[in-house]
This record gives structure tokens, C-alpha cells and sequence, in this order.
């Protein structure tokens, strides 16, 4: 009974090589789309921030808008 022949070695390291390619690809895509989700999320708490910031600067203008008041001066007697 012989060991494995070269084309065999040969063979199995290419089938070995490709393998560990398919799997490094299936983990990157797993990644991407983590880092998908992660970029969504990062949307979203943007957005309800930039909602609330829109919120605030209503009702520091509409605080502001009566105190505005022109003022008439007083004629000195």
C-alpha cells in the first residue's frame, strides 16, 4: 500500500485552499452585514437626535419671539 501520489498532495491542498476561501468569504459577509445593521442603527439615532434638536429650537425661539418686544423709550418730563 502506497502514501498519497503527488497529483493527490496536490489536489487536496487546492480543494484545502479553496475551502478556506469559501469560509473567509462566508465571515466577511457576515461582517458586512453587521456592519450594515450597525450603520442603520447609527442612522436611526441620528435622525430621532436631529427631530429632537428641531424640537428644542422651536421652543428656544418661541421662548425668545415675546421677550423681543420692541419697547417704546419713555419721554424725559
Amino acid at each position: 500500500m502506497t502514501g498519497l501520489g503527488l497529483e493527490e498532495v496536490i489536489l487536496a491542498v487546492i480543494i484545502g485552499t479553496l475551502a478556506a476561501i469559501v469560509y473567509s468569504l462566508r465571515v466577511l459577509i457576515m461582517l458586512e452585514r453587521r456592519v450594515a445593521s450597525m450603520e442603520q442603527n447609527i442612522q436611526r439615532m441620528t435622525s430621532r437626535v436631529l427631530k429632537e434638536e428641531k424640537v428644542i429650537e422651536r421652543m428656544i425661539t418661541r421662548k425668545r419671539s415675546p421677550s423681543r418686544k420692541k419697547t417704546t423709550k419713555r419721554k424725559k418730563r
